[in-house]
């Protein structure tokens, strides 16, 4: 398997679409062990977007017209329009015609209860972020949030993972699901005692001596690494000092941000 994010991004810049990055792309070989290189190119959108599918379009031909190898596309949608579901673009002159179909994944569809089974059910590990970033996107209520998360965190204990792995799913949870200061005191509290029924003690940077610092200097290198994966580290350069002199709630908005940001100055504004 090959990432070749970096290298695709001065391609889509030249798509005449209103977003010139594509989220992730990966070449990889066929499960049957046939020597034939292909692509994937795997969108994730938060928001809805009138010129969806036809940017998928015009990233798929970019890509195939680029690299000569099969090319699939795939739709991850993290939104909550439920209507919201591009799966085709079509255009048609006189008697040409070019119909474009990609599959879609509707991240709302999971919570639905069957669905939401599923995912407490398997064991892949990327099915407690997808129900993180459900949870966050559909939980209005912040005490019904504490919880989810909760749940979350036991969830990983419950299934035996390392601590090494626990960890890392902590980071990404705790950054995606966030909680008011007196609610995430009382998160961490009852974290600490499952923690101590599993006799697997967990310390995270932000329990840690240096609290604040650890937040800040925490929040500013998540900021940073996303910007440098989507824009390049060009981009981190130019805004590292207003990065590093933000306050962690500051950083907090701005990686939330990201996420639509068609360009490093966006962030900001």
């Amino acid at each position: 398997m090959q990432f070749l994010d970096k290298e695709f991004q001065q391609i889509v810049r030249e798509a005449k679409t209103t977003r010139r990055y594509a989220d992730k792309l990966v070449g990889v070989t066929r499960c049957d062990g046939t020597p034939v290189w292909v692509l994937i190119h795997i969108e994730v959108q938060g928001d809805p977007e009138s010129v969806f599918a036809e940017r998928m379009f015009a990233y798929n031909y970019k890509i195939r017209d680029v690299y000569q190898v099969p090319v699939a596309s795939l739709a991850v949608l993290a939104d909550t329009e439920s209507n919201f579901r591009p799966q085709h673009y079509s255009a048609a002159l006189w008697d040409c015609r070019v119909q474009f179909d990609f599959p879609m994944v509707k991240l709302l569809d999971y919570a639905e209860p069957e669905r939401w089974s599923e995912l407490e059910a398997s064991d892949n590990v990327f099915g407690l972020v997808v129900m993180a970033q459900i949870r966050a996107k559909v939980t209005d209520d912040a005490e019904t949030l504490k919880r989810w998360k909760f749940r979350l965190m036991r969830l990983m204990y419950d299934r035996g993972y390392g601590r090494a792995l626990i960890q890392e799913l902590f980071r990404l949870i705790d950054w995606m699901v966030r909680l008011p200061a007196e609610l995430e005191a009382e998160f961490r509290k009852e974290l600490f005692e499952l923690e101590e029924q599993y006799h697997m003690p967990y310390l995270t940077t932000v329990e840690q001596a240096g609290i604040e610092k650890g937040v800040q200097q925490g929040e500013a290198t998540i900021l940073m690494m996303q910007m440098e994966e989507k824009f390049g580290s060009d981009s981190v350069e130019a805004h590292r000092e207003r990065i590093v002199a933000a306050d962690p709630e500051k950083l907090l908005q701005w990686s939330k941000r990201i996420l639509t940001a068609e360009t490093p100055e966006t962030i900001f504004h």
